[in-house]
């Protein structure tokens, strides 16, 4: 006889896959397109697979789609084991495997069954993927404890929130998240960003990893990282949020944003300023893009950083004039580096009309 089945509820499935082997059932399509952060993609079936014994459901009846399910399950049996074993015996400490698909259905059911009648201990989600997606909404809207970190472009608020994190303060790097710098220089390679939806399973992560009675810093954001749109119930409580305005120099913003641009190829740093003038051609002619073509041929960095920030700032005073002054502090943080900006915002923070601002965690 084989392992007794034993299914467990999402909190604790979210609780046991920090510390042991997440094996995705389902196929590689939809692992690619959202899944559990830390999951290995272990499917029953490929994609066109996937698709036959779907549609053998829903038109024959599920006794035909699982002795069709079979046919292509029952040539990989073997390898299936071999490979959850060795995951299994790799774990420092033996935790029984996770395994999820869709609904808890049919492929974890099977999966199961095969791993427990090889003697490995598994856990199975109940409701599978669909449950754990279904009370994201609800803990992306709770009442987090955030500060927004604003500031004009090139005020380096990245690296300030990051500085703020190496100073034992809890963060959540959204453009890290997203893999993109969230202007039109951010992706200028091309690298692949998450899914919107797989965005909000490592934003859900992070949060779920943090302490809700202390706050927690997040750089102001738009609803859209590049490609990826925040969850909307999360960019809600944020808007609201309390926000520290860094105030910053020119000066310190060209020359940060040089600093960046250096690290571009030419090529691509002018495709990033046509991306801007696309999205701002209401303002600006051709005329002023070929100046910023030109400007980063001859490499003046600094003129193309100052003709940026020129068509940036008015995007960003006008998003500004919205918010409710009462819930804004600036802070001065011109001629500083980062770790002193940091500081600056720690002891702003602080201040009793600031700190009265930032919510109590809460439902």
């Amino acid at each position: 006889m084989g392992i007794p089945e034993r299914r467990i509820e999402t909190a604790a499935f979210l609780a046991e896959a920090g510390r042991g082997v997440v094996l995705d059932a389902r196929s590689p399509g939809e692992f690619a397109e959202a899944h559990f952060p830390g999951a290995l993609s272990f499917p029953m079936f490929d994609d066109a697979q996937r698709a036959e014994v779907g549609t053998l459901y829903k038109q024959v009846g599920r006794n035909a789609a699982v002795e069709r399910g079979l046919e292509f399950i029952g040539p990989k049996m073997a390898k299936l084991v071999r490979q959850a074993r060795a995951l299994f015996e790799a774990q420092s400490e033996r935790r029984p495997l996770l395994v999820y698909c869709w609904r808890g259905g049919m492929r974890s059911g099977s999966l199961s069954w095969l791993l427990r009648t090889a003697g490995l201990p598994v856990y199975v989600l109940e409701g599978g993927y669909k449950a754990y997606k279904a009370g994201l909404s609800e803990q992306m809207g709770r009442a987090w404890p955030l500060i927004r970190i604003g500031g004009y472009t090139g005020a380096g608020k990245t690296e300030v929130m990051l500085a703020l994190g190496r100073n034992g303060e809890q963060i959540v790097d959204l453009e890290g998240l997203a893999k993109h710098f969230g202007s039109a220089f951010g992706n200028l390679d091309g690298h692949a960003q998450p899914s919107s939806e797989h965005f909000r399973n490592l934003l859900d992560e992070r949060l779920r990893a943090l302490d809700p009675s202390r706050p927690i810093w997040v750089e102001n954001e738009s609803r859209k990282i590049g490609t990826v749109h925040l969850p909307e119930d999360f960019y809600k409580r944020m808007i609201v949020s309390p926000t520290l305005e860094m105030k910053r120099t020119l000066e310190d913003r060209v020359q940060h944003l040089v600093q960046m641009y250096s690290a571009f190829d030419p090529a691509l740093l002018k495709n990033g300023f046509t991306g801007i003038a696309q999205r701002l051609s209401e303002l600006h002619g051709k005329g002023a893009l070929q100046k910023a073509h030109d400007a980063v041929d001859r490499g003046d960095l600094a003129e193309a950083a100052t003709m940026a920030l020129a068509w940036y700032d008015p995007t960003y005073q006008h998003g500004l004039d919205k918010r409710a002054v009462e819930r804004r502090v600036s802070v001065d943080c011109e001629g500083l580096d980062f770790e002193q900006c940091a500081d600056r915002l720690l002891k702003a923070a602080a201040a009793p009309e600031f700190s009265s601002l930032i919510p109590s965690h809460g439902n």
